[in-house]
């Protein structure tokens, strides 16, 4: 068992490595086809604003001025349990910078759950937020 979950935790890390690559791509370069990295059913929370559904989600983010991200940091889980049985789920976490148009660049966090459907992986819930920095007041 021990074996089995390092080996599914190493596969998580190289899944993800080249999970963020293709999808800051599309984001930054091609984002008129990042619906297809997403379920037909998936789930989109940008910033607070909830989408449901590729093609919506598609929309949403076509609407976004274009950007340039920039990864700082990386992680990812496997998925294990009963709720996902055989079905290969990770879990990835993605830190960095973020830069639209004539804005300043800023910090964003962005979590994906993905499932493996064949031999592509699909985001099934997607969750971006923009780190804005508390001013202290003491």
């Amino acid at each position: 068992m021990e074996q089995d979950l390092k080996a599914k935790i190493d596969q998580a890390c190289r899944t993800a490595e080249d999970f963020q690559k293709l999808y800051y791509e599309y984001a930054d370069k091609r984002r008129y086809l990042i619906s297809r990295m997403y379920m037909d059913n998936a789930t989109l929370v940008w910033n607070g604003n909830g989408v449901t559904g590729k093609d919506a989600i598609q929309k949403f983010l076509t609407d976004l001025p274009s950007s340039i991200h920039n990864v700082v940091t990386l992680d990812a889980q496997p998925i294990i349990g009963p709720e996902v049985a055989i079905q290969l789920t990770l879990l990835v976490k993605v830190g960095g910078k973020v830069k639209y148009e004539e804005k300043n660049e800023k910090q964003f966090n962005q979590t994906f759950l993905i499932t493996a459907i064949g031999d592509k992986w699909k985001i099934v819930n997607d969750c971006f937020r923009v780190q804005e920095f508390i001013e202290n007041t003491s």
